[in-house]
Formats: structure tokens, C-alpha cells, sequence
């Protein structure tokens, strides 16, 4: 795949002197799903703000499609849409009008058919008259989508897509970026739903403290930094772990029914084979054993966890 957004050495320092982005360098690849995560204040709408040409960074440059998203932002910004985290919508306006007028600031010609199909992509047909302020907070997020689309980008930036939509609603709209992302677009998101971002993203970058700590291959980030449990469970509970046990760093459930493992899918030997024959040599009924993988989730906090907190 080819680069569609490149960012370097991207900085970022408010007037009262936080630094909110240090030194970002980032290649987005044409047609991924890439998927920030970071606590809240961690830098990832200053992030999608710099790249959107909202916020000016102190240092570094952003090349959106080879176009300069300083002095050629006319370019840059005509290829992309953004769906913010705030609801700003105007409350007395109809949705087609808001979403016609929204492709029209972008210099795109009316396209009646690409509107329509657009908002019946997005379940708004039935809606197309309604003013915006009677409509749910679901429905006004998917107007916020179809206005970022309207002018038919190649990129689309989703910040916190799905905050305070209910499950029903945040599944469809994920239907919906699958089938952007099979026609082509770009996608960059930022969630605060980890399993999410497993299940949909190509990539995985981790920011904290304006700080991007990995940007990664899912699978690759898995395989990586994850780590696996055996969990072995006892016929019998035992009351503390021998000494010919305590090499193996294992940690006891609170009834002793089940001892557990950390191991490294990495490493030459994982020392199951010598710590199963340890546990048959302490006298310990085994019961049963199962592998658990750690989840994004899990790496996500010793990532974030590892690194200095800083005030926001």
C-alpha cells in the first residue's frame, strides 16, 4: 500500500505551555483502518486537529496525499472528512439541506443520487426533512458522518465515533466503515471501546502524554506484546505453593483451587513441560489446564501504565 498521510517530527505547544503532541512520526497507509487509543488528554484529537489543518502545530510537517496541509491546505483538506467528538450541528436545519451544504463548501458539484444513497447507507432516508434538533444523539452522529462525507473523501477521520451511542446503533456504523473501507477510504479512528478497535483496525497506535509509543500490525502487536496464562486447576485446593514451585513465579486463586502462569509465546522455552512435571512432584492433583491470550486491552495498559502520567 501506498502513503496517504505522512507526519514528521510533528509538534505540538499550547500558550500555557502543555505540550500535547512531542515529535510525532507517522506514515497512514491508503485504504487501512487505523486505530488510536489513549486516555483521555493523552493527544489524539490534537493529533487528528493538526492533520485536519483546526490546529497549527509548533513544529513538524503533515503531507496529505503528497499535498503540504499548510500551504497547500485547500488540497489536502478537500481529501478528507472528519466526524468530530462534539455534536455541532445547526439545531434548525433540515438534514439534507445541512448535508448538501456541506458538499458544497468543498467546490463538489450537486449530486442528488451520491446524497441519497448516502443517507440511506446511513439509515437517514426517512429523515431527509427533519429538523436536526428533533432527531436522537445516534441519529445526529450518523448526520455528522454523512456531512463528512458528502464531498466523496478519500480519507475519514472518526473521533470517538460510537460515544454515547447505543449497541445497536455502533454496530451498524461499523458495518458502515467496513464497507467505506472495501470501497477505498481511509480510515483513522480513535475509540475509547478497545474490543473495537481488535476487531475492525489493520493498525494499532498507542498514545499517551503526547507521546505515539507503537504504531503496529495488530497481529503483529498480539504476537508481540501479548502474553499467555496457563491456568492449571487443582482436584484439590492447596494452602500455599511449595518451594520447588516458587521458580516458576506462579500466582495462587484465593480458594488454591487454580494456579496460574505468565509466559513468553517468544521465548526459546516457555518451561511448561518442567513446571507440569514440578507440579506433579509437589503432589498436586491436576483437574484440568487451559491457555488464556492476553487481549488488546491488557496491552494496551502495561503500555500506558509503563509511561510517566503528566498533567493534562
Amino acid at each position: 500500500m501506498s502513503t496517504i498521510i505522512s507526519i514528521q517530527n510533528l509538534s505540538k505547544v499550547y500558550d500555557n505551555g502543555h505540550e500535547a503532541l512531542k515529535n510525532i512520526n507517522l506514515d497512514i497507509q491508503s485504504g487501512e483502518i487505523l486505530a488510536l487509543l489513549g486516555p483521555n488528554g493523552a493527544g489524539k484529537t490534537t493529533l487528528i486537529s493538526a492533520i485536519c489543518g483546526i490546529v497549527s502545530p509548533s513544529s513538524g510537517t503533515i503531507s496529505v496525499d503528497q499535498f503540504d496541509n499548510i500551504t497547500q491546505f485547500k488540497q489536502a483538506r478537500a481529501l478528507i472528512g472528519l466526524v468530530p467528538q462534539e455534536l455541532t450541528l445547526g439545531a434548525f436545519e433540515r438534514v439534507w439541506d445541512s448535508i448538501n451544504f456541506s458538499r458544497g463548501l468543498f467546490g463538489k458539484k450537486s449530486d442528488k443520487a451520491y446524497l441519497e444513497q448516502l443517507l440511506k447507507d446511513l439509515a437517514l432516508w426517512d429523515k431527509k426533512d427533519a429538523e436536526i434538533r428533533t432527531l436522537s444523539g445516534g441519529m445526529k452522529r450518523r448526520v455528522l458522518i454523512a456531512k463528512a462525507l458528502s464531498h466523496e473523501p478519500e480519507i475519514l477521520f472518526l473521533d470517538e465515533p460510537t460515544a454515547g451511542v447505543d449497541v445497536e446503533l455502533r454496530k451498524n456504523m461499523w458495518e458502515i466503515v467496513q464497507k467505506l473501507r472495501a470501497s477505498g477510504v481511509t480510515i483513522i479512528l480513535t475509540t475509547h471501546y478497545i474490543e473495537e478497535a481488535e476487531e475492525i483496525a489493520d493498525r494499532i497506535g498507542i498514545i499517551n502524554n503526547g507521546n505515539l509509543l507503537l504504531v503496529e500490525d495488530k497481529q503483529t502487536l498480539m504476537q508481540n506484546l501479548g502474553r499467555k496464562q496457563l491456568i492449571i486447576e487443582l482436584r484439590k485446593p492447596t494452602p500455599d505453593l511449595a518451594t520447588s514451585l516458587s521458580a516458576f513465579h506462579l500466582t495462587r486463586s484465593e480458594d488454591g483451587y487454580r494456579l496460574i502462569y505468565n509466559y513468553d509465546t517468544q521465548a526459546q522455552s516457555t518451561g511448561i513441560t518442567a513446571l507440569l512435571q514440578a507440579v506433579q512432584d509437589a503432589g498436586l492433583e491436576l483437574k484440568d489446564l487451559h491457555i488464556k491470550q492476553s487481549s488488546l486491552e491488557d496491552i494496551f495498559v502495561d503500555l500506558v501504565s509503563d509511561t510517566k502520567q503528566e498533567p493534562a
